[in-house]
């Protein structure tokens, strides 16, 4: 009795520490791995090589990535990126990470790549795309990666955490119809991102709340898909956008990270990716 009781004592005090050891390092060696062979095989074959299945881009609409780079291309010029901020779920089974990328050898915007652990162990990509977020003052390639803290709760399975999710995101759409700024504020994390713009990603509160004033008063939500970590405190979606600037009509689409905190679910990452008007016809 007094064995099983040492016993139990000493699994209750090891499982935070153990809690605490999961970071998001095989997310970024991921990243890192898929930006080496970015510059080795070119960017459609690294796409591919790298993509889950059901992986997604936007062409400029949602599109399985094997779809878009189904056609050879060539290998293109150097196309290099590297990550500064991550994070990962409890579970180890679901992350993301974000940073600054260049264009043969030109300073472009910043990525960013929702990654998922599969069967086999290997981590392949769910959606790549990110805002056009300026790289100035971003720091180099090979520095240190930030990492986002874990959540501090599980719903218990993805079925839980995707319903819960998509009552908080339903919640959001209906404030944001009428108050954008006030309705992300509401439920961002207090160190949540929330890019669109090409101002640099924010990291500060202030730097946040000027990124959402860039957006319209008004943007009209549509989920389309997404999907939970096996813990349940994790998830990302994506959907579609609508708002106007004056009297143009402007359309694109979201994509979002949810950590499950203890205040509930609340935003860690957004970004508002503006869709290219369409061709002009003659």
């Amino acid at each position: 009795m007094r064995c099983s009781s040492l016993a139990l004592a000493l699994a209750f005090l090891a499982a935070p520490a153990a809690a605490e050891e999961i970071t998001p390092a095989p997310v970024v060696a991921a990243e890192r791995a898929f930006a080496a062979d970015g510059l080795e095989l070119g960017v459609r074959d690294s796409f591919l090589k790298h993509s889950a299945p059901e992986g997604i881009v936007l062409a400029p609409e949602p599109r399985l990535a094997k779809a878009v780079y189904e056609k050879p291309q060539p290998k293109g010029p150097p196309l290099v990126w590297w990550p500064l901020w991550a994070g990962i779920s409890r579970s180890g089974d679901l992350g993301f990470t974000t940073g600054p990328y260049t264009f043969d050898g030109q300073p472009r915007a910043w990525y960013f790549t929702v990654w998922a652990k599969q069967p086999d162990g290997s981590w392949k990509w769910l959606f790549d795309g990110g805002p056009p977020s300026t790289i100035e003052g971003a720091a180099p390639k090979d520095s240190p990666v930030t990492y986002a803290r874990l959540a501090a709760r599980e719903a218990g399975s993805p079925a839980k955490a995707m319903s819960e999710v998509t009552a908080a995101e339903a919640a959001l759409h209906a404030a944001a119809r009428t108050d954008v700024k006030a309705a992300f504020l509401a439920v961002v994390a207090d160190d949540g991102r929330i890019t669109g713009s090409k101002a640099a990603p924010p990291t500060t509160r202030a730097a946040l709340e000027a990124e959402l004033a860039t957006r319209p008063a008004s943007i009209a939500y549509a989920p389309l898909g997404g999907s939970a970590s096996a813990a349940g405190d994790l998830a990302w979606t994506y959907g579609a956008a609508k708002w106007t600037v004056g009297e143009a009509e402007k359309r694109g689409h979201y994509v979002r990270i949810w950590r499950n905190d203890k205040a509930g679910w609340r935003l860690l990452f957004d970004e508002l990716l503006e869709a290219p008007p369409p061709p002009k016809t003659s």
